[in-house]
């Protein structure tokens, strides 16, 4: 009874150790959605009635890139997490590399998000009034 008491200790562990690591995918995947958030908040503090047209082309701008490289980096997490979490679960040392290639993923993401804040500071330059 003793050593099945241990038995169920020590597998109850490995499987909370390996959700704690499979779920590392689905956290960085969220990452990328506060991405959009942080870039949506900077625009949505920068819309006046009357904004120049270039203003309105560079928010337009600046979303799309943070669109579209949020999207390319959701494509990279979810190849990698899929091909990684079952590599790992065959050999535990791969985790370690997987994780490496999801930062350098998740690293897509925040270059679009820097792009769009670099975007988004130039906009309020030299406003100008739109007469269209």
């Amino acid at each position: 009874m003793m050593m099945q008491n241990t038995y169920d200790e020590m597998n109850s562990t490995l499987v909370k150790q390996w959700l704690t690591h499979f779920s590392l995918c689905a956290i960085m995947a969220q990452i990328l959605s506060i991405y959009g958030l942080v870039a949506s908040v900077i625009m949505s503090n920068n819309i006046k009635e009357k904004m120049a047209i270039h203003t309105a082309f560079l928010q337009l701008g600046a979303g799309i890139s943070v669109g579209l490289c949020g999207m390319a980096a959701g494509f990279a997490i979810g190849i990698v997490g899929d091909a990684g979490v079952r590599a790992s679960s065959q050999q535990p040392r791969l985790y370690i590399g997987m994780v490496l290639i999801l930062i350098f993923a998740e690293v897509l993401g925040l270059y679009g998000v820097i792009v769009s804040i670099l975007m988004l500071t130039r906009s309020t330059d030299g406003v100008t009034e739109c007469r269209y």
